[in-house]
């Protein structure tokens, strides 16, 4: 056993038996590595990842690769989600020096923590255009020992080039006039009107251009963007995307037809997947949406909810050191557990034959492996029984062994899916889902919030530790937003907005706008790093946007929004340059220059009249708005946290005050003035 035998992350116990003499990131291993003039073998991955698997097989389990890394460097391996922050910075170092990246991520640094190398996976013998690890690491042992000064001077250029990215996020410049339009027709050049999504293969799920097309129909009434935004949800249900049988989403797909897909289920996936089949129920009233963003939610229950209520990170891609075994299925098993009948419908409906329905991606052969999926959408008259076939499908599949659970619980990832089933909870009338969401807040609150109001990133074993980065902040004031909005309890807001202060304090770029992703007392590497894209999750950026932008108008505190605001002025340029990689950015934005209503409705108790009260603004009100409840019991808190709020008095009769454009109408007392005050014709 190395050193990682003490470690919490799953994917470091991974690597503890390894015969490379492994270090977790920490003092030890750069003192080390000074002491003994060697430079640092960085390796930085996740429990998940299938190439992250297939390098430590054949390279850190091998004892000849082993004994060379331990005679030429000090060896460092990292879990990305456990430290967001190193795997940013040396990302970034990877793609300005191969043009991309992935995982593993490969790092030769200096005993300065200054890289000199970079890649993603790397074989143990040498291949055609990769180098193997066999022969990499006697070169690069041999120019250190004997050309120090070549190594040294492409560490300083390697800095300088990467000095130059923490430029990004300093403009002062504005979005374009045409930013909304720019973005739309971005996305529709890319859009397969076939088989929706963007772009050919991979085909990634990217919820967050989903949302903005969703959000940009109902503000402005474009048919094309909900054209877009629908068939796309729809294909990916119908595909090998979902998992049929045990529910929720696979990661992306291998292939332009949502069919083959990379395995791996991630929680941030099924959170943003959640939000994304939700928005597009209430635009469509497609049943199919409603009943995947419940499936969701079940298959987090089964398999990903920890006990005490939050939940787990991923399951991995593979069984039995092979990819997708678990969830692939040859014809003669399923007539094996069927009856003919239902055999004969499954294999009909779910487009499984004896040959199998894909091709292996290296020999072009099909494999007698199929992955459920559908052409079309079942029929009414086949539902039940189609349930109850997938339910013995299910029952059965148990039997195989499962994928590995990477069992950590992050704050940040737990943040978002308490926004989604909080959002879920009130648009699809499923109490539920924001009961779920309060449960995974109360653990996060009693283990990850610190009275200052810092945040800790990692809980794992009843332990929580590692200071919150800027994703932590962000999402978990999401969550609680969406909390708020859900419940109605001003705790939720008066943590929010403690939670921001601090992050505020901490973590604000107070020159130019925007936010780092560390803090002032997050360990030195080569410099503070903003994020703005959006990529499998949004940015911290981008929901910091969102944030503020709700802040302001729940709080009547306009410092958010302006903050909010500053995070565009910041990026405009790289948000002007290519606006589909910002669209939960841009989702904030479009909705700030829409007509957003902000609302409160008075009485002296929730009742059934206050419940229909809100029912008709969360269906009515535009994208973005917001809604206050006082009540006697709330009235104290949220006249102390909304300043604008105690001018509102609570009457005999419950009442609604809505506020658009800055200009506040009169109070309404029934059913039908609301839907009129609300702009409904």
């Amino acid at each position: 056993m190395n050193r990682l035998q003490h470690e919490k992350s799953p994917y470091l116990l991974q690597h503890a038996d390894n015969p490379v003499d492994w270090y977790p990131w920490g003092d030890d291993a750069f003192k080390k590595a000074k002491e003994e003039d060697k430079p640092v073998f960085l390796s930085i991955g996740y429990a998940t990842c299938h190439w992250c698997h297939v390098m430590a097989h054949e390279s850190f389990e091998d004892e000849q690769v082993a004994s060379l890394m331990n005679r030429a460097f000090v060896n460092i391996k990292v879990d990305r989600e456990e430290r967001p922050d190193i795997d940013n910075t040396y990302m970034t170092i990877c793609q300005m020096l191969t043009g991309q990246g992935g995982w593993p991520l490969t790092i030769i640094m200096t005993p300065q923590k200054e890289p000199f190398f970079a890649a993603t996976y790397l074989p143990k013998q040498s291949l055609q255009n990769r180098i193997g690890m066999l022969d990499l690491v006697p070169q690069i042992e041999t120019i250190w020992n004997s050309d120090r000064e070549r190594i040294l001077q492409s560490a300083d250029k390697i800095k300088s080039g990467f000095t130059k990215s923490l430029e990004l996020g300093k403009s002062s410049a504005s979005l374009s006039v045409n930013i909304l339009q720019n973005t739309i027709e971005s996305l529709s050049s890319r859009f397969d009107p076939v088989s929706g999504g963007f772009g050919t293969s991979p085909k990634f799920p990217s919820p967050h251009n989903l949302l903005y097309l969703l959000n940009r129909s109902r503000i402005s009434g474009d048919p094309e963007s909900k054209k877009m935004a629908l068939l796309t949800l729809e294909k990916m249900r119908l595909g090998g995307l979902w998992d049929h049988i045990g529910k929720g989403f696979h990661r992306y797909s291998t292939d332009h037809e949502w069919l083959l897909p990379h395995f791996e289920k991630m929680l941030y996936d099924q959170a943003m997947m959640l939000m994304a089949y939700t928005e597009g129920w209430r635009i469509s009233e497609n049943p199919l949406f409603k009943k995947t963003a419940s499936e969701i939610v079940d298959y987090l229950d089964e398999c990903l909810r920890a006990p005490g209520g939050a939940f787990y990170s991923a399951e991995d891609a593979d069984s039995e050191g092979e990819e997708g075994k678990f969830y692939v299925w040859e014809k003669s098993e399923i007539e094996s557990v069927l009856s003919e009948q239902n055999a004969k419908l499954f294999c009909k409906l779910f487009q499984i034959n004896a040959e199998g329905n894909f091709y292996d991606e290296s020999t072009r052969q099909k494999t007698g492996a199929n992955i459920p999926h559908l052409q079309n959408p079942v029929s009414k008259d086949l539902e039940k029984q189609t349930e109850d076939i997938l339910s013995e499908l299910h029952h059965h599949r148990r039997n195989r062994i499962r994928p590995q659970l990477d069992d950590k619980i992050l704050t940040d990832w737990n943040g978002l899916l308490i926004a989604a089933l909080a959002r879920a909870g009130r648009f699809l009338g499923e109490p539920t889902f924001i009961e779920k969401a309060e449960t995974a807040w109360g653990v996060l609150s009693s283990k990850c919030l610190q009275k200052s109001g810092g945040l800790l990133h990692r809980l794992k074993d009843g332990e929580a530790a590692i200071p919150g980065m800027a994703d932590d902040y962000t999402f978990t004031i999401f969550g609680l937003i969406e909390l708020y909005q859900s419940a109605f309890n001003p705790g939720h807001l008066t943590l929010a907005i403690e939670i921001q202060d601090f992050f505020d304090l901490n973590f604000q770029d107070t020159h130019y706008g925007g936010y780092f992703f560390t803090s002032e007392e997050s360990d030195e590497l080569l410099g503070r790093q903003k994020e703005i894209y959006d990529g499998a999750i949004p940015s911290s950026n981008s929901v910091a946007a969102y944030n503020g932008y709700h802040l302001s108008r729940l709080t009547g505190d306009t410092s958010y929004e302006k903050n909010a605001r500053n995070i565009f002025t910041a990026f405009s340029e790289q948000i002007n340059d290519g606006p589909a990689g910002y669209t939960f950015a841009l989702n904030t934005w479009q909705i700030m220059q829409s007509d957003g209503m902000e609302i409160v409705i008075t009485a002296e108790e929730r009742n059934q009249i206050v419940d229909e009260f809100i029912q008709i603004c969360r269906h009515h009100a535009q994208p973005g708005s917001t809604i206050l409840l006082k009540t006697r019991d709330t009235a104290r808190e949220l006249n102390r946290l909304s300043s604008f709020s105690k001018h509102y008095t609570i009457r005999k009769d419950p009442a609604v005050y809505v506020c658009i454009n800055f200009t506040c109408k009169a109070p309404v007392y029934n059913k039908k003035d609301l839907i009129k005050s609300l702009g409904v014709h």
